[in-house]
Parts: C-alpha cells; sequence; structure tokens
C-alpha cells in the first residue's frame, strides 16, 4: 500500500465529516425524517399499475376476453392499492407532524381517497377516449388511434393529469405533483394536477407546454407545442394549494393556441372559438370568435 492510499482514505473521512456537519443547521433540505415522507419510486409503480387498467388492451401481454379481463384489472388494482394508500397516508402524516395542515385526517382516510379514485376509472376512460379521438381527430400525421395511444407524448401527460387531478381534488398532498412532474419528465408536458381540464382536449407535439395550477380549459381545446398558461404575480399565501387565488388564464371552448403563445393572469379569459397565433403574449381578455395574430398584446 502506498502513503497515499491511507491520507486519501483520511481526507475523504474528513469531507464526510464537512458534509454530515452541513447538516446541523436549519436549513429546510436538512429534513433527515427521510422514511416518513412518499417514496417517489413507488408512487410512480402504483401510477404505472393504473395506467394499464385505463388502457388494458395497449398493455397486455396475453389475449383477454371478457372471461380474464377482470382478473387482469386485479393484477393491477390490488398492488396500485396497496402502495397508493400507504404513500399517501405517510404524506398526510408527515404534513400533520411539521404543522402543515390544522386538522387531522381521520383513520382510513387514505383507504377511502384511494377507493374513490378507482371507483372513478370508468369516468377517467370515458374522458381519455374523448381526449385521445381529439388526438386522431386533430392531427392529420395520426395514422391510427393505437398509434396516438402508443407513442404521443401528450397522451402520456393528460393520463397522468387526470388521475392526478382527482387526487388534487381529494387534498392529497405531494402524491398528484409526483404523478404529473414524472409524466412531465417523459414527455416535456408540465400540467400542474390542479388545473381543471375539459374533455376532448389535445397538445400537439407538446414539449415545452406549461398549465398551471388555476389554470381553466374548456372542452376541445387544442394547444401546440410551447404554449404556456401562467401566472401574473400574487403573494405567498394567494399562492399555496390548489383552492388558492386564481392567476392562471381562462380558456373557453374550441379555442386553439398556436405555438410559443403565453397567456397570464388569473383575470384573462381567451373566449369561446378564439384562435390565438404562435408567440403571442396576453395578458388582458380576448372576446369569443377572437383571432390574434402579429404582435403580442
Amino acid at each position: 500500500m502506498s502513503g497515499r492510499e491511507p491520507k486519501r482514505h483520511q481526507d475523504l473521512e474528513d469531507v464526510i465529516d464537512v458534509i454530515a456537519a452541513s447538516y446541523d443547521g436549519d436549513e429546510e433540505i436538512n429534513n433527515l425524517d427521510s422514511a416518513a415522507l412518499p417514496n417517489k419510486r413507488a408512487v410512480i409503480t402504483a401510477f404505472n399499475h393504473i395506467t394499464p387498467v385505463i388502457y388494458m388492451g395497449f398493455y397486455t401481454t396475453r389475449a383477454l376476453n371478457r372471461t380474464n379481463l377482470r382478473y387482469a384489472i386485479s393484477e393491477h388494482l390490488y398492488p396500485a392499492q396497496d402502495i397508493l394508500v400507504e404513500q399517501i397516508d405517510r404524506a398526510i402524516r408527515y404534513q400533520e407532524r411539521m404543522g402543515q395542515v390544522s386538522d387531522k385526517k381521520p383513520e382510513g382516510w387514505s383507504e377511502d381517497v384511494v377507493l374513490r379514485l378507482f371507483q372513478k376509472v370508468p369516468e377517467l376512460r370515458r374522458v381519455l377516449n374523448t381526449d385521445i379521438r381529439a388526438a386522431y381527430d386533430g392531427d392529420p400525421a395520426a395514422a391510427s388511434i393505437e398509434e396516438v395511444i402508443f407513442s404521443y407524448p401528450s397522451v402520456q401527460a393528460i393520463t397522468a393529469y387526470r388521475v392526478a387531478h382527482e387526487l388534487c381534488m381529494a387534498n392529497v398532498p405531494m402524491i398528484p405533483r409526483i404523478i404529473t412532474e414524472h409524466a412531465h419528465s417523459k414527455s416535456g408536458i408540465d400540467i400542474n394536477p390542479c388545473a381543471q381540464i375539459g374533455e376532448s382536449f389535445f397538445i400537439d407535439h407538446g414539449t415545452g407546454v406549461v398549465i398551471g395550477a388555476t389554470a381553466v380549459i374548456g372542452r376541445n381545446v387544442k394547444l401546440y407545442q410551447g404554449v404556456t398558461l401562467g401566472a401574473l404575480s400574487v403573494s405567498w399565501d394567494e399562492a399555496r394549494g390548489c383552492h388558492a387565488t386564481k392567476r392562471h388564464p381562462t380558456i373557453e371552448d374550441d379555442v386553439t393556441i398556436y405555438a410559443g403563445a403565453s397567456i397570464h393572469g388569473g383575470d384573462t379569459t381567451i373566449g369561446k372559438g378564439s384562435v390565438i397565433g404562435g408567440n403571442v403574449w396576453l395578458t388582458k381578455s380576448v372576446p369569443p370568435g377572437s383571432k390574434i395574430f402579429g404582435r403580442a398584446k
């Protein structure tokens, strides 16, 4: 052993001591109670069990029919239930310990939330079918419904959003955002789970789309890549939670927003049937049937 190796070992030990000491401060990232926090990988695993239940025929590795369909669904819902209940319970108990909520959730609350989510799966499937149909009808390059489901990043992002939105509306902390941010990392589409989005929603290409927490989007809306539905500045207190002060725009039915457009502000409404051109910047409402192109306003 060379004389340098013991010194390198001691140098590394010294560095470890310095790093460990950095956890003695009061910075928020110093939290060592990680075993009590939700586990990101577990949450994603649960979501990856729910997705096949929504699109069973596209995820199965064996022939399915009405005889074995129920068993195939149960193969996914039972593990999804076990994982989600534990992770939601971790999230709410952690919130309570940290004093972030005033009302303590009763025993069994997490189980009830997960059961209600699963009860809504048929309705989620119906709504997602309208989203997929909108993608197929709205994109001449789409060769089939199957191609849309298998390959369109917007399907990944919108599916994650619609599942996470149900949890967000149930006031589940942390878990909804983990789900949508996982989809964001895969698709490049950032949809806050607390946004309200109507049926037949299509995002074409998708990369760089941002939809804020208090955005409201009507039916049959089409966005292209790089669209931002963002906020104007509000106070910290006004911005907290799914029921915060509205700070993102409202997009009414049958609106198309082209690539790179940025629309901001809780009082901003894009009227029904409007078309917003590429790279337009808007912080004011426009009436139904508007066509906004050229210079930003």
